[in-house]
């Protein structure tokens, strides 16, 4: 605590847009080759180290089409609408640290959604903009969605603590 005391700190209030990349893996490896997805939410900095909001996403699985040296056509897009709670730690001017947890709706055929949380850790970039790396898993019956990712956020600030 007393570090946080010492150290002039920045929450990131305001309205969030990001966009994002990754590669999954275990699970869903063999059937989809890049996730592309974006996510719209809000922040409500609760203290100068502290923020606590909500998002939604939308995330687009692009099936694989080569495999083992086989054709794979008929492979569909897996596709998720995720709807979660966001907490994000401030230890620096920087840096961040956080997760988004709640439900993904799945949209395709078959795909009912499922558990859908995201660990996070955020470098900022200027006064508004961050590049963030994750992790996001949703449990989609008796498979998980697994992804690393790689995503860029770009907040529109509050006066607040600014």
């Amino acid at each position: 605590m007393a570090l946080f005391s010492l150290t002039s700190l920045q929450a990131q209030e305001g309205f969030k847009i990001e966009i994002q990349g990754g590669l999954p893996f275990n699970d869903f490896n063999t059937d989809v080759s890049l996730a592309l997805g974006f996510d719209v939410g809000y922040m409500r900095a609760i203290n100068e180290t502290f923020d606590l909001g909500a998002t939604v996403g939308y995330i687009h699985g692009i099936p694989e089409t080569f495999h083992s040296e086989i054709v794979l056509t008929d492979l569909p897009t897996i596709q998720f609408v995720p709807l979660a709670g966001s907490v994000r730690i401030w230890p620096s001017n920087s840096i961040s640290f956080g997760i988004d947890a709640g439900h993904a709706l799945g949209l395709n055929d078959g795909n009912e959604g499922g558990l859908y949380y995201r660990p996070t850790i955020g470098f900022l970039f200027g006064t508004s903009t961050e590049i963030n790396f994750s992790y996001t898993s949703i449990g989609v019956g008796d498979r998980d969605w697994t992804t690393i990712t790689l995503g860029i956020e770009y907040t529109f600030l509050n006066d607040r603590f600014n």
